[in-house]
């Protein structure tokens, strides 16, 4: 019923299991405990708030325009996208400009104001305010009336 093992081929054994388990122990704390993010953080999306008329399609696409788009990556103060690196703030300013530059589809209306661009370090996500105002926009009436009457 019991399997014969002799002493020492147990200890070899025992003396085994005590030193993979301890290797993996010191393998695990390694990993947890640094704290160096050496892929960088990618960009896992775009957020659009505060919008009314524009679609949220155009804005985003906008800022998209600007770098943060899927696989574009964030290495501490840089934003390297596929074609150049730029400063995370300039590239900030970039897609506020380009936010504002939004139109009302199939018009040429910008009502945009302002826009907000917050970039979450950690997790990569692109979240934009956009601020609309109908009252700033000029509109001109360019129909044509019929000669009816």
């Amino acid at each position: 019923m019991f399997i014969k093992i002799r002493r020492d081929t147990l200890i070899i054994l025992l003396l085994a299991f005590i030193l993979i388990g301890c290797g993996r122990l010191v393998t695990y704390v390694a990993y947890a405990s640094s704290s160096d993010i050496n892929d960088g953080i990618p960009i896992s999306g775009v957020i659009i708030k505060g919008n009314d008329i524009v679609p949220v399609d155009t804005i985003r696409a906008n800022v998209m325009q600007a770098g943060f788009r899927d696989g574009s990556v964030i290495y501490g103060d840089i934003l390297k996208t596929s074609i150049r690196e730029v400063s995370l703030q300039d590239a900030i300013q970039t897609a506020q400009e380009f936010a504002t530059q939004s139109t009302v589809p199939g018009t040429s209306i910008t009502p945009i104001t302002a826009a907000d661009v917050q970039v979450d370090k950690n997790t990569g996500v692109v979240t934009v305010t956009v601020i609309e105002d109908f009252s700033s926009v000029e509109l001109e009436n360019k129909s044509i009336t019929g000669a009816g009457g």
